[in-house]
């Protein structure tokens, strides 16, 4: 099983994305009928799909409802910098990976509410969570972004720069859990950071987890993204497609051991791929 910070399992993602007939997530009495990356929800008589799950990053069952939600509350204040990095980020092979525009708005209001100006990413992919960080934290804050994947995180590196709050960001080309045990190693980095966002291999939650606790002060929050894993949480392990499972199988242990962490205040929110706001109570 890979152990990479921001390497998923590519193969494992583009094989289930690539093949021409799934079993709807959420809802297996519907059929979608997928064009190019927008979907159409259609009553069928049969529960086989067309496309992939992935074509839709939220979990809402409505279509019509989520761009809505997109269209009224969430576009309209979505900065043009965001915007722009969507934009580049739909041509990347793996485009579904970025993080859902609901989501950011709401890690913006997060971040707002916590007066956040030290915080650490561990997943960058192009970078749409990290130009959304940098925009809201103060001119004087600082991000530590950790990702193996250059190539990535430099397709969105021009927008960053443009926006003008490349300052702000200290991006580390390495896995992420050498970069947290440096760290550790110094204790005026304990509790240091007010905020910090994983969007990474599902297969470290875990161990970022128990390192996160000591880095975040108390009060601060460590958002886990993907805890959902596309709906797969709640369905019979025998429903979900074999390639999905690995990962899926992490969650389900992540998900359990959050909740019975009585160090943190969780609440497990159903936008984009699903995630878990932790708050660190001591």
């Amino acid at each position: 099983m890979a152990t990479v910070i921001g390497a998923h399992n590519f193969a494992a993602l583009k094989a289930v994305y690539e093949r021409p007939s799934l079993r709807w997530i959420l809802q297996p009495r519907m059929q979608l009928t997928f064009s190019g990356r927008r979907m159409n929800l259609q009553s069928k008589s049969s529960d086989e799909v067309e496309g992939s799950p992935f074509d839709h990053k939220g979990l809402l069952q409505s279509q019509e409802l989520y761009q809505y939600i997109l269209e009224t509350s969430v576009y309209p204040r979505e900065p043009a910098p965001l915007k722009e990095i969507r934009a580049i980020t739909e041509n990347h092979p793996y485009f579904f990976m970025g993080a859902s525009p609901d989501s950011g708005q709401l890690i913006a209001m997060l971040l707002d509410m916590l007066n956040a100006k030290n915080t650490i990413e561990l997943g960058v992919f192009t970078g749409y969570s990290l130009l959304l960080t940098a925009l809201t934290i103060p001119d004087d804050g600082k991000i530590l972004a950790i990702d193996p994947n250059l190539e990535s995180y430099e397709m969105g590196l021009p927008i960053i720069q443009k926006a003008g709050v490349e300052h702000k960001i200290d991006f580390k080309h390495s896995l992420a859990l050498p970069v947290l045990d440096k760290l550790l190693e110094e204790d005026n980095n304990k509790s240091s950071f007010d905020f910090a966002f994983v969007d990474a291999d599902k297969t470290n939650y875990g161990n970022y987890h128990e390192r996160l606790m000591q880095l975040v002060k108390v009060g601060g929050l460590i958002v886990y993204d993907n805890t959902l894993w596309y709906g797969s949480v709640g369905m019979p392990e025998e429903s979900v497609d074999k390639l999905m499972r690995p990962e899926r199988s992490y969650l389900l242990e992540l998900n359990k051991s959050l909740a019975a962490d009585t160090r943190i205040q969780i609440s497990q929110v159903p936008l984009g791929d699903g995630m878990t706001i932790c708050r660190r109570l001591f």
